[in-house]
């Protein structure tokens, strides 16, 4: 397994709130300052919900054991996969089922929300 470590993203996969706190995120969006920072906000279940604030290109992963959801707030997300690239606008999310190979990418600053297993490692398997 990949650890979020070895690649030039911000990833931080402290809990940030527990429930019943308030989660800001244009505020937590407008502190990131790495082109790729991705933060887990808070667990629900045995989920995550993860806030990324985003430019430039991701690498290409999957992970094979857990479904992948994003959904974007601002700007614009393109998801390429093998066959074809998902574009996402504001308001708009997908489901990157398990073991799908995908890349995502941002030609401008993206703020965007991922809910996924508390386990899954955010840079692929």
């Amino acid at each position: 397994m990949s650890s979020p470590q070895t690649f030039p993203y911000d990833t931080r996969l402290n809990i940030l709130h527990q429930p019943l706190e308030v989660i800001d995120l244009p505020a937590l969006a407008n502190a990131a300052t790495h082109q790729w920072f991705n933060q887990t906000l808070c667990k629900v279940n045995d989920s995550v919900v993860r806030m990324g604030a985003i430019q430039g290109e991701y690498h290409w992963h999957k992970h094979d054991a857990d479904d992948e959801f994003f959904y974007v707030v601002e700007g614009r997300l393109l998801i390429d996969l093998e066959d074809r690239t998902i574009e996402l606008a504001p308001r708009q999310g997908v489901v990157i089922p398990k073991g799908v190979m995908h890349r995502p990418r941002a030609p401008q600053r993206t703020v965007m929300l991922m809910v996924e297993t508390s386990a899954i490692v955010p840079t692929g398997s």
